[in-house]
């Protein structure tokens, strides 16, 4: 069927997954649990780095689960393995507000979260959106990607309201009903894959063709896409856990402060958004080093020390390229390896996005207390960031390409592309 999406069927997918995302892996085990760090640590009497590692543990669970469940995707399909993790991270959200002075507790409860939530990344949703489109794939894709942005911004100020109104405990409780109403219902009404005859397209890309994940993991393609990714990731995410710090240490008022990390989560939503529409007309890789230069350029601002605004115009531009991240890789994994494996790969290397955000974070922190600043890092991620740029330059012509391109070479492929 060439009809893009069998018409509102499939932008109805893309919308109902961004909804999903809104209460995703990030905005709860990321940025909602930063909400409630503070609370939690004075009420039960430990150190605020018991609860930074708890939250590190549940990110490393998710890192290493998230493979495992890509591949159950591409045996199982999408909606029973993605409706059972919403439950159970919703489950285990919830089970929060049985935390105890036990540091053993919070780290098994946290670790229990981050395992739950591996179908709230966007593996899952990227995967179905992927299937449905082929055309208007990357506006798709940005349109559902969003709503982790969405999330970003949102997630964090309802968590303040509940801790303030009714307490953390109960703000756990109300994080994991938040799930249910927002993932659980939005999948189970809408969310699926394609079926006989819905799929876009006539060569079959949407509908299972494709390499298998052992043979897209032998191509050096595969790899230098990993190396892209994470190391975009490695940069951007860890500065921006430092940005609120930085920028207090230079004698910004933290109420101003913040307000640039505002910016950056704005910046997310219209970056996904615009790289998205973009990758539908122009070669994907050139739209990804664009977006590698706007925070290449943001760290040239946040490194020179220049004064209020200008921080704020560098955070913005980091929060232009973590916003095309991820809808960049779901694009491209189509393109260069099809949909057949596509969970497994998408997984994959979604797991080391996460383990290059930690990294990253970790660095930039161990380079100021070693060193009293961040200087000396700002010139390797610099540097960092070009390289990453680089990798993203030598993919070369898509196995996959869209309709449009198809014409020309034969069935869809370069024989290039395929043998990388």
């Amino acid at each position: 069927m060439d009809k893009e999406g069998t018409g509102r069927r499939g932008w109805a997918v893309a919308l109902a997954s961004a909804l999903a995302l809104i209460v995703g892996q990030g905005s709860i085990n990321v940025f909602a649990a930063g909400v409630f760090l503070k609370p939690v640590s004075e009420e039960l009497g430990f150190g605020r780095g018991t609860m930074a590692a708890a939250i590190g543990i549940s990110n490393l669970m998710a890192a290493l689960a998230t493979p495992f469940f890509g591949r159950l995707l591409d045996i199982h399909g999408v909606r029973r393995p993605l409706l059972a993790s919403i439950v159970l991270f919703a489950a285990a959200t919830a089970a929060m507000c049985f935390m105890n002075a036990s540091p053993t507790v919070v780290f098994l409860l946290y670790a229990l979260a981050g395992l739950c939530s591996v179908g709230q990344n966007p593996t899952a949703y990227s995967k179905v959106v992927t299937r449905w489109f082929d055309r208007q794939r990357g506006l798709a894709l940005g349109i559902t990607l969003a709503g982790v942005g969405i999330g970003t911004a949102l997630v964090p100020m309802a968590s303040e309201f509940m801790i303030r109104a009714v307490g953390w405990r109960l703000g756990y409780v109300g994080l994991g009903l938040g799930i249910m109403m927002l993932a659980f219902l939005p999948v189970l009404l809408i969310v699926r894959e394609p079926g006989t005859g819905e799929a876009p397209g006539s060569a079959g890309v949407a509908s299972g063709e494709g390499v298998s994940f052992r043979d897209a993991a032998r191509r050096w393609r595969y790899w230098a896409m990993v190396g892209a990714f994470c190391i975009a990731a490695f940069v951007i995410n860890g500065t921006l856990v430092h940005v609120v710090p930085m920028l207090t240490d230079r004698g910004i008022p933290p109420s101003i402060a913040v307000t640039a990390m505002t910016g950056a989560g704005l910046a997310l939503i219209v970056g996904r958004l615009f790289a998205g529409w973009l990758m539908d007309r122009i070669f994907a890789p050139y739209i990804g080093v664009f977006f590698l230069l706007c925070p290449l350029a943001g760290l040239l601002i946040l490194g020179h020390g220049a004064a209020y605004p200008w921080p704020l115009v560098g955070t913005v531009l980091l929060g232009l390229g973590i916003g095309a991240e991820i809808d960049l890789m779901s694009f491209l994994i189509g393109r260069y390896f099809g949909t057949r494996a596509f969970g497994a790969l998408h997984g994959t290397m979604f797991s080391f996005v996460m383990l290059g955000q930690a990294a990253g974070a970790s660095a930039l922190g161990w380079t100021f207390q070693t060193m009293g600043s961040y200087d000396a890092a700002f010139i390797g991620l610099e540097a960092l960031l070009v390289g990453s740029s680089a990798l993203l330059l030598s993919l070369g012509p898509y196995a996959y390409p869209p309709p449009s391109h198809r014409a020309g070479v034969q069935g869809g492929r370069s024989t290039t592309a395929l043998q990388g």
